[in-house]
């Protein structure tokens, strides 16, 4: 899910996205295989200026898609820096009149904490997927997000020319990424080795906000327990049950049920 503006003149619509960077060169409205055909009809980016949450700014590609309708699915194909055009099924769908108000909350970015959110693949052969909801971490206005893959084949992501390895040996690979901003197709490159010969292939991922949700940190309570088990221990290692009889009724009022059961059995 991206957010953009909705601009109808003269009866016609136009819906303007900026994306997360400069990776998409240009889009096409159809299909992959119809776009190297069409070079005339491709859709040529615009420069614009992304403002962050943390006060930076960054020059990113924007396009202007002209709409037949909203909420109807139409094809849209994409290229990437690599060269290879990618099939995606879009639509324009929830168009409101923009406010000051709706333009302030899609400017703001979640407050310093930990999330989870759904995110979206798209690209590539549309076999491999990625877990969602994902793990999203923000802290001081940066968003860093947590990416399992569906295969463990994966050996690096590419994200605005940096490279990312993953953060595990075993398993699906899995990454942590810089999030630019949520609601906005993020162009990321990721290199699988499942190939005869590694292949990077484009991906977009895109982090709806509608989703985000706090992450409820699991914390362990102590009871206290580790002194009584020690002793416990003890005592039966020691293999003397006098001993045990003399000391369980003073430590048995001091241990849980479960304990004291333990230790009068010397």
């Amino acid at each position: 899910m991206a957010r953009g503006t909705l601009t109808v003149a003269d009866g016609k619509m136009t819906f303007h996205v900026s994306l997360a960077s400069k990776k998409i060169v240009n889009l096409y409205l159809g299909t992959a295989e119809d776009a190297p055909s069409h070079e005339s009809d491709w859709l040529q980016p615009t420069t614009d200026t992304v403002t962050y949450s943390d006060g930076t700014s960054d020059e990113v590609y924007g396009y202007d898609i002209p709409l037949d309708a909203v909420d109807t699915d139409f094809q849209l194909a994409i290229l990437g820096t690599k060269g290879t055009w990618y099939d995606h099924t879009v639509s324009v769908r929830n168009a409101e009149p923009k406010t000051e108000d709706a333009a302030a909350e899609t400017a703001a970015a979640p407050a310093d904490g930990s999330y989870t959110c759904a995110v979206t693949l798209e690209g590539g052969s549309g076999r491999a997927t990625v877990e969602s909801p994902a793990a999203l971490t923000v802290a001081d206005g940066t968003m860093t997000a947590v990416i399992v893959w569906s295969s463990p084949n994966y050996d690096y992501m590419l994200i605005d020319g940096e490279k990312y390895l993953p953060t595990n040996t075993e398993g699906n690979s899995t990454f942590e990424i810089p999030v630019a901003a949520l609601d906005t197709a993020l162009a990321v490159t990721a290199d699988t080795v499942a190939m005869s010969t590694p292949h990077e292939i484009d991906y977009t991922l895109t982090f709806d906000s509608a989703t985000l949700t706090p992450r409820r940190i699991m914390q362990t309570k102590r009871f206290g327990l580790c002194a009584a088990l020690s002793a416990a221990a003890l005592l039966l290692l020691a293999g003397c049950a006098g001993s045990a009889q003399r000391i369980a009724p003073t430590l048995g009022k001091q241990l849980p049920a479960a304990i004291r059961q333990t230790v009068y059995r010397g």
